[in-house]
């Protein structure tokens, strides 16, 4: 995950070309599989915002979800394609912009590792909107979150306080399920907190 400092959507393009990606664990984040194991995201429609190299993507298609992936960066969605194909699963992959592009929808489940957090400094009433948008009353919003209960000099994802994000998403959405968690990254020995936050449109 890219350091708190400089933390900008567009150093992401450069950080795939590096190979810089160190959010990518390469591997189905445990919390969405834990959630979606436990039936805790109903519904055939996702909406899966910033969604890399599809990891989490392919998953949802694989369990049988009508599923929009969106994501800024050509190359990541060039490789998402890879693993959808790979995968033998359908993905309606697209390189988007999600605060000004039209993403569709409404959807039942929206889904998001690291945008809510990354996007909510400079353009939070952007994203606000672009999430009354693409939710409908009962809507299911899963965001994944850096947490600021962990204060460190190590790199890693922008980091938010409980009282933040209950006050900057309650107004759409009552929060079902609040917990910490650790997130996966590239590196078996760095796995920065982060909070998971499961709502639903009110």
């Amino acid at each position: 995950m890219p350091p708190l400092s400089g933390y900008e959507c567009k150093g992401f393009e450069d950080h795939y070309v590096k190979g810089f990606k160190p959010w990518d664990s390469g591997e189905v984040d445990p919390e969405l599989k834990r959630l979606l194991d436990a039936g805790q995201l109903p519904g055939k429609t996702v909406l899966e915002i910033g969604c890399g190299t599809g990891t989490n993507a392919v998953e949802f298609a694989g369990r049988g979800y009508e599923i929009v992936a969106v994501d800024f960066v050509a190359q990541a969605v060039g490789e998402a394609r890879k693993k959808a194909e790979g995968a033998g699963v359908k993905i309606d992959l697209r390189v988007a912009d999600v605060l000004s592009d039209d993403l569709g929808g409404p959807y039942d489940v929206i889904f998001d590792r690291g945008v809510y957090h990354g996007l909510r400094g400079a353009s939070l009433k952007k994203l606000q909107k672009m999430l009354e948008k693409v939710t409908r009353k009962g809507t299911r919003y899963l965001a994944l979150a850096g947490n600021a209960n962990e204060q460190t000099k190590e790199m890693g994802p922008p980091r938010v306080h409980e009282h933040e994000f209950r006050a900057e998403l309650g107004g759409l959405f009552d929060f079902i399920d609040v917990r910490e968690f650790r997130f996966g990254t590239d590196k078996e020995d760095f796995r920065p907190l982060g909070w998971v936050i499961l709502m639903e449109r009110k």
